[in-house]
């Protein structure tokens, strides 16, 4: 049966404990916090990487991402093929008034194309100035932290040993067409069978064509 006032007697010790240990308050602004190397702060766009898919417009449950595209004809690489037609990116907005930080976005962008910033520091006294445009993602996408070392004792992603399984295959390919070059062209041609007088040496002469008195 437990000492009636067991429970509050261990709540106070909690507190005093609590009490007695020095607090580890940073001074912000003036003492930067270090943050986690994945802080979802922003979200930086690479643009060159960006296919206007709208995966990402979709894919958002808040509505958040506003894009605008236009379509450019290719012309043909070569005479007589085809022209082409790609998506040109003409805005990329996110509000970030309305989103709640999900990452949906960045995960099923197929290109890379945005990332998480750590970058926290963007109120703004006005609603609307939570807009922010490509020019403003983009400049973002130069505080991304590098992505951390891969585990030495991990699995090796699969893309890497497609690859490596291609360039073995073809650097094994290339060694056979070489030697079977070199099989094909074989020794270097030699004179006529033995037995016989080369350049039509008359018998038991050593002069060419030159015929017994």
């Amino acid at each position: 049966m437990p000492i009636p006032g067991s429970g509050l007697a261990k709540g106070l010790a909690v507190t005093l404990r609590t009490m007695t240990k020095r607090s580890h308050t940073a001074q912000y602004p003036e003492v930067q916090p270090e943050l986690p190397p994945r802080t979802r702060g922003v979200i930086g766009l690479f643009e060159e990487n960006c296919t206007v898919c709208m995966l990402c417009a979709r894919e958002c449950p808040d509505w958040c991402i506003y894009i605008d595209s236009h379509k450019e004809t290719v012309p043909a690489a070569t005479p007589g093929g085809r022209e082409r037609s790609r998506n040109v990116l003409d805005r990329f907005a996110i509000d970030f008034s309305l989103c709640m930080y999900c990452g949906i976005c960045i995960e099923v962008c197929p290109f890379d194309a945005l990332f998480w910033s750590p970058e926290f520091e963007y109120a703004e006294t006005d609603i609307l100035d939570l807009t922010h445009e490509r020019d403003k993602l983009r400049q973002w996408m130069w505080t991304v932290p590098a992505p951390p070392a891969l585990d030495p004792a991990a699995e090796e992603p699969k893309e890497l040993a497609a690859a490596r399984k291609a360039a073995d295959k073809a650097e094994a390919a290339a060694a056979a067409a070489a030697a079977a070059d070199r099989a094909s062209a074989g020794p270097a041609a030699g004179g006529p069978a033995s037995g016989g007088a080369p350049g039509g040496t008359a018998p038991g002469t050593g002069t060419p064509g030159e015929a017994d008195a």
